[in-house]
């Protein structure tokens, strides 16, 4: 996912409402003394972390069989078919241009709901079942949010809101727990900073920090047992959207790398670190990679992840005058997105940077043509403005 486009969700009021408890949505032990959870069962945490391992690492079907061990130990259990489902929500995450495997997630989130459901009936203060159910809101939720569905979405945040809030007290030295805590913190912080006008919605709410946020997923990273990866990645994100630091982003960046390093997900956000802070050749380092896994048809590396890459490797050649080369890698970028219909972020900026590079060239006609084909795909990070701009004054380079 794009930077503009991630920042455009997290402003979302949805999204503040979900911040408390989005990936809460992952098991973590749970610390009540009263009752027995189906996550202290030593077997389901080790076949989860094992499991996780292979997931983040785009080995799906691996994951996918430990999990389902898990699910034939717990038949009626909402933990199984939440787990099975992150495979799913991981193939939506490589390209979420592509919607043909949302239904298949939100079946498997209103089994988990429905399995949580019957637990209830017996027993309305089931940790497990209002744990799961917690989780599956949200997760519903936050694809709602990536759909645009924002009324769905803050539904499915208030509701979740209700489960999590509603779970046995955990022990706050649970590295894990703090997760969840983090992400409130910064996040109720950080967003009303940055979009004023959500501050109304967040006087419902408690005040958050975005230091103690910060040192709460940093505890994560360094003590948590499951979600390591995801305090991660969300630290990733916070300072590459929010704190513009690029020591830290490069930190998170290379710390997901080492530790998933066939994630392509974490392998072409590395290269968009580099990107965002001028350090082209790094980054075209890293495209160039993504391209050779992509061509050796490695796992997780799909079309939308070579769009990335090819996009970026032809910037990485704009800022050094190579336009012919900056040319070649958006032919490619054209030849994988002709043809879907979603005028995607860089299919368009794609576009854009074809027709500056004729520019460049001296190519005016071609480059007029792609300017004025950018004005009829949807308008991206101000797409439309730069080329109309560019048909009234030529892009020098």
């Amino acid at each position: 996912m794009d930077a503009a486009s991630v920042a455009a969700r997290l402003a979302s009021p949805a999204v503040v409402v979900l911040a408390a408890f989005l990936l809460l949505a992952v098991p973590v032990h749970a610390q009540s003394n009263a009752y027995t959870s189906v996550l202290d069962d030593p077997l389901v945490q080790s076949r989860i972390e094992t499991g996780l391992d292979h997931l983040y690492n785009m080995e799906f079907v691996k994951a996918r069989a430990y999990f389902g061990s898990i699910d034939r130990r717990y038949p009626d259990h909402p933990v199984g078919p939440f787990l099975l489902a992150l495979n799913t929500w991981w193939t939506i995450l490589l390209d979420l241009s592509d919607e043909s495997h949302d239904d298949a997630f939100y079946d498997a989130m209103e089994e988990v709901i429905d399995r949580s459901d019957r637990m209830l009936r017996r027993n309305e203060h089931d940790f497990d079942a209002m744990f799961f159910k917690g989780a599956a809101l949200g997760f519903r939720g936050r694809l709602r949010s990536n759909r645009g569905e924002w009324f769905r979405s803050a539904r499915d945040g208030i509701r979740a809101m209700d489960y999590v809030l509603g779970v046995a007290e955990r022990d706050p030295r649970n590295a894990d727990y703090a997760f969840g805590k983090g992400i409130y913190d910064y996040y109720a912080a950080a967003i009303p900073d940055r979009y004023p006008y959500v501050k109304p919605v967040m006087v419902f709410f408690p005040n958050g920090s975005r230091s103690r946020g910060i040192r709460e997923l940093e505890r994560t990273v360094e003590d948590g047992r499951f979600v390591r990866t995801e305090a991660a990645y969300f630290l990733l994100q916070i300072y590459y959207l929010f704190e513009n630091d690029y020591d830290r982003s490069v930190y998170y960046a290379t710390w997901l790398r080492n530790r998933h390093p066939k994630n392509s997900f974490f392998h072409t956000f590395e290269g968009r670190v580099y990107a965002k802070w001028g350090r082209w050749e790094k980054s075209r380092s890293v495209f160039e990679s993504v391209v050779d896994r992509y061509e050796n048809e490695a796992p997780g590396y799909n079309d939308a992840a070579a769009v990335q890459a090819y996009y970026f490797l032809a910037r990485s050649h704009m800022v050094y005058r190579e336009y012919e080369t900056a040319l070649a890698y958006l032919a490619e970028l054209r030849e994988l997105s002709d043809g879907t219909g979603e005028d995607g972020y860089f299919e368009v900026l794609g576009r854009l940077r074809e027709g500056m590079s004729r520019d460049a060239r001296g190519e005016r006609a071609h480059a007029v043509a792609a300017y004025r084909q950018v004005l009829r795909m949807k308008d991206w990070s101000g797409a439309h403005q730069r080329a109309k701009r560019y048909l009234d004054t030529p892009y020098q380079g």
